[in-house]
């Protein structure tokens, strides 16, 4: 009984166990539900059923955000939904590299949710310790704040200049090491990420590597440097760490969603990026500007990061109504 209420009531990182299970509960519903009851069997997800799968992921963020503004205060609420929109669009901004990558490895669209399902698994624990560790950090030195958000800063900057540029996935240098050190298959093989084939040179059964697993790879090291800019920028508006959790999480568990209805669409979203840059580069001067003014209200920064990116995807909207471009939809593959 003693070990029961030490773990429900007992503090971890900041807030009672019960909370941190309560959030674990919700998350592994989710996902039980999305894999094991909504896409069993393997099929493509149209642009309609991706929407409402969209939709409702991210009335759930929001939901959990409306009790953490009841339970814990306007200022924590305020917080967490301010890192859950700004995680949300760099994850709009992720949508982009899958979809380069799913393009390079010829995925068809039947077999990509099974990659990007796997991929948020991989997300949800790799968040977990590069948020544990901004926390040690955080916590243990304080000025580790001023390097985020100088970071930040040049992130952004960085962005706004090469906005229009995209990665070459065929020069990634993790891709180009498998392929020379791994057996990897030239095809396809439904859904396997490893299949057993004959060694070209010994002939026995030897186990290779397929594309999906390369795409996969691909996928999870595109998040570790998605999460380089987003870790920083929301430890930028809050240092709570079940805030800064949960409203990662929540923000990405939709991604896989959300994909399906914007690969179909990405021409339309072109000059999101730089409202991104312009929300990275705010928040990373909003944290020196706590030395000269004292710390800037939440409420101001979910209005103008909220107002930047209304912006931005307005604008693009604008500026790319009419005929698509003559180029691959990776999401019909």
């Amino acid at each position: 009984m003693e070990f029961l209420d030490t773990l429900l009531f007992g503090l971890f990182l900041g807030q009672p166990g019960w909370m941190w299970l309560a959030f674990i509960g919700i998350v592994i519903t989710l996902l039980v539900l999305d894999l094991g009851v909504l896409h069993r069997e393997s099929r493509e997800i149209e642009v309609r059923e991706s929407l409402i799968l969209s939709a409702g992921y991210i009335g759930i963020g929001l939901a959990f955000g409306g009790w953490v503004w009841w339970y814990m205060g306007a200022r924590s609420g305020m917080e967490y939904l301010t890192g859950f929109l700004v995680e949300k669009s760099l994850a709009m901004d992720n949508v982009f590299v899958i979809a380069l990558i799913f393009t390079y490895f010829a995925i068809p669209r039947v077999h990509q949710h099974r990659v990007l399902f796997w991929g948020i698994l991989g997300v949800i624990v790799l968040r977990a310790i590069m948020i544990g560790l901004g926390t040690a950090l955080v916590t243990q030195f304080s000025w580790i704040l001023y390097v985020f958000g100088a970071f930040l800063v040049i992130t952004g900057i960085k962005m706004l200049v090469i906005a229009d540029s995209m990665p070459k996935i065929e020069d990634n240098p993790v891709l180009r090491f498998m392929k020379r050190r791994f057996n990897v298959t030239n095809e396809l093989h439904g859904e396997k990420f490893f299949v057993k084939q004959p060694d070209p040179v010994t002939g026995r059964p030897t186990t290779f590597l397929t594309p999906l697993f390369l795409a996969l790879v691909l996928i999870e090291i595109a998040d570790v440097i998605f999460a380089v800019d987003s870790v920083p920028a929301i430890f930028a508006i809050t240092q709570d760490p079940f805030i800064v959790y949960t409203s990662n999480i929540f923000a990405i568990l939709g991604l896989r969603a959300l994909y399906f209805a914007l690969a179909a669409a990405i021409h339309r979203f072109k000059y999101l990026k730089y409202a991104l840059a312009l929300v990275l580069v705010f928040i990373g001067f909003k944290i020196f500007a706590v030395g000269i003014i004292g710390k800037v209200p939440p409420w101001i920064s979910l209005t103008v990061t909220f107002g930047l990116l209304v912006g931005g995807v307005i604008y693009s909207l604008m500026r790319t109504r009419g005929p698509k471009p003559a180029t691959t939809d990776p999401a019909k593959a």
